[in-house]
């Protein structure tokens, strides 16, 4: 792959106790790519995404993004990530407006009024503007953390499970913005159980297995019913 690529993963290694959840993922995903991660419960999608937002450190191994190390250069590489994990992790006695400004301030960014009511449009939440996000559907407050990435507009994007609680309206303007992602010359690496729709804005497709990326191929050309095949093939065997 080329040498310019946003994310790079090499020998990453991730052990908890005496559990290897990671046993040496090797990964890439180049300017303008998105990969969906794919795998079973406990294959580690949600670890190794969050190894390269700086929230877990790993054990052995390299992670980079935009050429910063994600443990050494920590800092640089929170700029340049944004992580929307599976749950939402908003802040429930806040309003949705509230949380919006709080994001944005801790960010150092100062956005005005129009801005932050236009986030909360794209994802059908202007009428709760002042709402406590407590009285939120988890798929609206799936929808708020959504909403910030219009705000925070990252180089890379890492998704967990990022469709999960969303309406109709809320896909589509979520596969909208991840393809104007991507046209900007964003990254994407998005970890989902979803073998459909949600491969949608998909370029690659990468199965971890047994703590490895056991198939990395291009979606393009694959019908569902490929995808489910190559899935069965290796997900559940591994290396």
């Amino acid at each position: 792959m080329a040498g310019d690529s946003l994310i790079r993963v090499s020998g990453l290694v991730r052990v908890f106790g005496a559990t290897r959840v990671l046993a040496g993922v090797d990964l890439e995903v180049a300017p303008g790519e998105a990969v969906a991660l794919l795998g079973a419960n406990g294959a580690g999608k949600t670890t190794l995404l969050k190894i390269l937002a700086t929230v877990l450190r790993p054990t052995r191994g390299t992670a980079t993004v935009g050429g910063y190390d994600c443990v050494r250069e920590a800092e640089a590489v929170r700029g340049l990530v944004g992580l929307v994990a599976h749950g939402a992790h908003v802040y429930d006695e806040l309003t949705a407006l509230e949380n919006l400004r709080f994001w944005t301030a801790l960010a150092g960014q100062r956005r005005p009024p129009a801005t932050l009511a236009d986030a909360l449009a794209d994802v059908d939440l202007e009428r709760f503007a002042h709402a406590r996000v407590r009285t939120f559907s988890t798929g609206m407050k799936r929808r708020l953390a959504l909403a910030r990435l219009r705000l925070a507009r990252p180089r890379v994007l890492l998704l967990d499970e990022p469709f999960t609680g969303l309406d109709q309206r809320a896909r589509k303007w979520l596969e909208g913005a991840l393809e104007t992602h991507k046209a900007g010359g964003g990254a994407l690496l998005m970890a989902t159980h979803g073998l459909a729709r949600d491969l949608t804005v998909a370029d690659r497709l990468a199965v971890l297995a047994a703590g490895r990326v056991v198939l990395d191929t291009l979606r393009a050309g694959l019908g569902i019913d490929d995808v489910q095949r190559l899935y069965a093939a290796h997900a559940e065997e591994g290396p």
